[in-house]
């Protein structure tokens, strides 16, 4: 179906800029080769009305205070805030903004959850659709290693966390289903031990959808964006999360690239394999 599309199209596009450079060297290399001025790449994007502007106004309106709201048509000019790096009291505002959300998201989830979490902790956080691929599992099996960890020593020095996750598994997706189930019964496990206390809370959000993320999005402190590289195409969870002060984690690929390259290395920790790596490791076997 790939073959015919490429054949029947007048445009091939990918939408971030390793996915489209993969198209070109591996699935569709034959016909790139034959006419390569028929590929291009148009990276994925949000609106920055929905995602900040309205889904954060306390961010949105310490934003205009700044710089104007030039902003809300043209996202470049928040570039302008680069000037206000050293103000301590702008820095501040942005930690009260951030605790404000949390706490906006805390109402939620008591609310409709009937969760209690601490707004002092850091909100880690993973939402979107469970796949294998998305590697919710990864993220699983690294509370589970924060969990033993404190079992091991009660006294660990440790980052009081809220690991966050959100998604649906497609009707048929089993795997992804036990994932799901997984997740749920760590936390139950972590959340229900006295011994860990508020060093560890795990939450798994049910019906996550459009609503619910305009009120996770604003609180996130660390954005979960880490799937096997070379398999997403792009991502908008992590621009969204990033364009309301979160830093990304994740693994270089789709437009964790991107975003890499506009933020700086210093200022988003990428880790794990490359998409050549990847390659590497399955023609070893």
């Amino acid at each position: 179906m790939g073959y015919l599309s490429v054949v029947g199209s007048h445009v091939v596009n990918g939408v971030a800029q390793l996915h489209s450079n993969l198209l070109k060297s591996t699935i569709f290399k034959d016909f790139y080769e034959l006419n390569p001025e028929k590929f291009q790449n148009k990276t994925n994007g949000i609106t920055p009305r929905r995602w900040l502007l309205s889904c954060n106004p306390n961010l949105s309106e310490l934003i205009t205070s700044k710089i104007g709201d030039d902003w809300i048509t043209d996202l470049s000019k928040l570039a302008k805030l680069r000037d206000h790096i050293d103000d301590e009291q702008f820095i501040r505002d942005l930690q009260r903004v951030k605790l404000e959300n949390k706490k906006r998201l805390i109402k939620v989830l008591e609310k409709d959850f009937k969760i209690t979490v601490n707004p002092d902790t850091m909100f880690d956080v993973q939402v979107k659709r469970i796949h294998e691929y998305k590697r919710q599992l990864l993220n699983c099996l690294h509370v589970i290693t924060l969990y033993n960890r404190i079992k091991d020593n009660p006294k660990i020095d440790i980052v009081p966390r809220t690991v966050i996750f959100g998604g649906k598994a497609a009707p048929g997706y089993q795997t992804a289903k036990l994932i799901i189930k997984l997740i749920c019964n760590v936390a139950r496990t972590v959340s229900n031990d006295p011994a860990v206390g508020d060093r560890l809370k795990v939450i798994f959000l049910e019906n996550y959808r459009v609503s619910l993320a305009e009120k996770i999005i604003p609180a996130v402190d660390l954005s979960e964006q880490i799937s096997l590289a070379g398999l997403e195409a792009s991502g908008t969870g992590n621009m969204k999360m990033m364009l309301n002060g979160a830093l990304t984690i994740g693994t270089y690929d789709g437009a964790n690239v991107e975003i890499d390259e506009e933020v700086g290395r210093d200022n988003i920790f990428i880790f794990g394999m490359t998409v050549e790596d990847v390659d590497a490791l399955r023609e070893k076997g």
